[in-house]
């Protein structure tokens, strides 16, 4: 027994980071993660005007589409260049 809390331990949702040459304002990154927060299954967005990227993470037990968080960010006029995530890197809109 190691000790912690008592309670099985999950794997970690496993993050997806959105690539997006475009978000460089905070107003345009709170828009494009208003609408990514939209998507099924997102428990988290935190984004990186800086660095011009969404980190978004799962709830538990959630899978995360990457054809869902792509299309919502094309929704609010945005174009991700990369999307990287439990599913693969895709450089184009996924197909599921």
């Amino acid at each position: 027994f190691l000790g912690g809390s008592g309670a099985a331990v999950a794997a970690d949702p496993v993050p997806t980071k959105i690539t997006v040459p475009e978000m460089d304002c905070a107003s345009c990154a709170k828009k494009i993660g208003n609408k990514v927060a939209e998507v099924k299954g997102v428990g988290k967005v935190e984004y990186s005007v800086e660095g011009r990227t969404l980190t978004v993470t799962p709830k538990a037990n959630e899978t995360l589409s990457p054809k869902a968080l792509w299309e919502a960010v094309v929704a609010v006029k945005y174009e991700p260049s990369k999307l990287e995530g439990p599913a693969g890197t895709f450089t184009k809109k996924p197909a599921n």
